[in-house]
């Protein structure tokens, strides 16, 4: 449960990351990516992009999953 919980943040937080690049990319054209890892084609970019795709896959299961009510701590 801990890992899975520590696994949906991280992929939440890099699938939001990569929705910010692309509303860069969309807005300004400039990819964030591609600037700090040195181009589009650049092996870092690739697996950058990969490990971001991966993610968002991952929290495609956050909307499938059964939720349990947070109780209150009053």
């Amino acid at each position: 449960k801990g890992v899975n919980n520590m696994m949906d943040r991280v992929s939440l937080i890099l699938t939001i990351l990569g929705g910010v690049n692309w509303l860069l990319v969309g807005l300004f054209q400039f990819d964030l990516v591609a600037y700090i890892c040195g181009g589009q084609a650049a092996t870092i970019s690739r697996i950058v992009y990969a490990v971001i795709g991966i993610a968002a896959l991952w929290s495609i299961s956050l909307l499938f999953r059964e939720r349990t009510p947070v109780e209150s701590r009053d």
